[in-house]
C-alpha cells in the first residue's frame, strides 16, 4: 500500500479593519478643522467615498451599486458609526477601527436620521454635501499607510493586466477577457468597479462594455479595482500583428499628450489650469481641438474613481502626495495609469516591469503589447 499525505491549505487569517491609527488621527484632525472653520460641532458622513476615507479602508457596502450600509457622525467627543442591525456583527468583527463607537438601527429604519442623533451636540450636524469641497481637500494628501496600500493594489492591478492579456488570443471574446480580469481582481481581495474591453471591431468606443465579440487583431482592456477603499485605474492595449503606421503614430501622440499633462501636474497648480493644458495638448500633438469633449480627462484619484473629474470649473490646488489618474484618449487610442506625486517627483503606481514600455519625456510609459 502506498502511503499518501495531504497538504493542509494555508491558514487564512481573519480580516481586521485595515485602518492605521496614526493616519486615522490625522484624518480626524482634518475633519475637526472643517468643523472649526464652519463653527459647527459635528459632521455627518454618508457617501462611500467619505466613509471609506475617514475609516481608512473599512468596507461599508453590500451592493457595489448601492448606498453604504453605514453612516458616521464625527463630533468633538468622538466618532460614531451607525449601521443596520443585520450588518453590525460583521462590521464589528472585520471593519470597525479602534476608537469608533458602533450603534445600530433596525434594517428598516432611517440610517441617516439615527446617525444624526447619536452625538453629544443638540444642534443638527453639518451635512456632508455642505462640506464637499473641504472634505475633498482633506482627502487629497495621502498618508503613509494608505499610500503603501495604494501602491500595493496598483501594482497588483498592473500584474493582473499582464497575466490575463498575455494569455489572450484573437478568438478570445471580450466577455471572456473581462471575466478573467474580474476573477483575478476578486481573488486578490479587491472589487472590480469598472471592467471595459473592446476588440478591433469596437475600437472607437471610449467606454466599451464587453460583448461576445472576439478580440480580433487588436484590443483594449480597462480595470478600476477597489481594495480598502482605494481605487486603482489602469488601461492596457494588445495586438496580434505589427499594427498600422497610423495606429503606431496615434499611440505615440497620445502618450505625448499625457506627458504634457504630467508636466502640468505639479504642487501648487490649479486643476482648471491643468485642464486648459490638456485642451492645448490635444491640438499640439495633432488631435482635433474637440477631442477633450469626447471622453472625460481624469483627475485626482484615491477613494473615488476621480475625486473629482477635472473640468474648467474645478479650481482645487494640486498638493504633494496626491494621486491622479489622467486618461487622454483619441480615436482608437487611450493611455491611463494611476500615479502619485512624491518627494522624488511623479511615481507611476500601476506598473508591472514585464509590460513593454517606451520612455516619454523621461518616464517609462506602457506601449501596446504585441502578441
Amino acid at each position: 500500500m502506498t502511503e499518501t499525505t495531504t497538504t493542509a491549505a494555508p491558514r487564512q487569517e481573519p480580516r481586521v479593519a485595515p485602518g492605521a491609527p496614526a493616519d486615522r488621527a490625522i484624518k480626524r484632525r482634518r475633519v475637526l478643522d472643517i468643523l472649526d472653520a464652519a463653527g459647527r460641532d459635528s459632521l455627518l458622513l454618508t457617501t462611500n467615498t467619505a466613509l471609506t476615507w475617514y475609516l481608512d479602508g473599512s468596507r461599508v457596502h453590500i451592493s457595489l451599486a448601492g448606498d453604504p450600509i453605514a453612516a458616521l457622525l464625527v463630533d468633538r467627543d468622538g466618532d460614531h458609526l451607525v449601521t443596520f442591525n443585520n450588518e453590525a456583527s460583521r462590521i464589528a468583527a472585520e471593519e470597525l477601527p479602534a476608537g469608533v463607537s458602533l450603534h445600530t438601527v433596525p434594517w428598516y429604519g432611517d440610517l441617516h436620521q439615527a446617525a444624526a442623533g447619536v452625538g453629544s451636540s443638540t444642534a443638527p450636524p453639518l451635512r456632508e454635501a455642505d462640506a464637499a469641497v473641504q472634505l475633498r481637500a482633506a482627502r487629497q494628501r495621502l498618508l503613509p499607510a494608505e499610500s503603501a496600500r495604494y501602491a500595493a493594489l496598483s501594482s497588483k492591478a498592473a500584474e493582473i493586466m499582464t497575466d490575463v492579456l498575455s494569455a489572450a488570443r484573437p478568438d478570445t471574446t471580450e466577455f471572456e477577457l473581462a471575466s478573467a480580469l474580474a476573477g483575478r481582481v476578486v481573488a486578490t481581495g479587491a472589487e472590480p468597479l469598472v471592467l471595459l474591453c473592446n476588440g478591433s471591431s469596437r475600437s472607437n468606443f471610449r467606454h466599451p462594455l464587453a460583448t461576445h465579440s472576439p478580440l480580433g487583431r487588436r484590443a483594449m482592456a480597462v480595470v478600476c479595482a477597489r481594495r480598502d477603499g482605494l481605487i486603482a485605474n489602469v488601461t492596457r492595449w494588445i495586438r496580434f500583428d505589427a499594427g498600422t503606421p497610423e495606429e503606431r503614430d496615434a499611440e505615440a501622440r497620445i502618450a505625448a499628450v499625457e506627458a504634457d499633462i504630467f508636466d502640468a501636474t505639479v504642487p501648487g497648480a490649479r486643476l482648471d489650469t491643468v485642464f486648459a493644458e490638456i485642451q492645448a495638448a490635444y491640438v499640439r500633438h495633432g488631435f482635433g481641438a474637440d477631442q477633450w469633449e469626447q471622453h472625460h480627462q481624469g483627475g485626482p484619484a484615491g477613494y473615488a474613481g476621480r475625486d473629482p473629474r477635472v473640468t474648467s470649473a474645478v479650481a482645487d490646488t494640486v498638493v504633494p502626495d496626491q494621486a491622479f489618474t489622467w486618461n487622454p484618449s483619441g480615436p482608437g487610442v487611450k493611455i491611463e495609469d494611476t500615479v502619485q506625486l512624491t518627494g522624488n517627483g511623479l511615481q507611476v503606481l500601476t506598473v508591472d516591469p514585464r509590460w513593454p514600455v517606451a520612455t516619454v519625456n523621461g518616464l517609462d510609459r506602457p506601449v501596446t503589447l504585441q502578441l
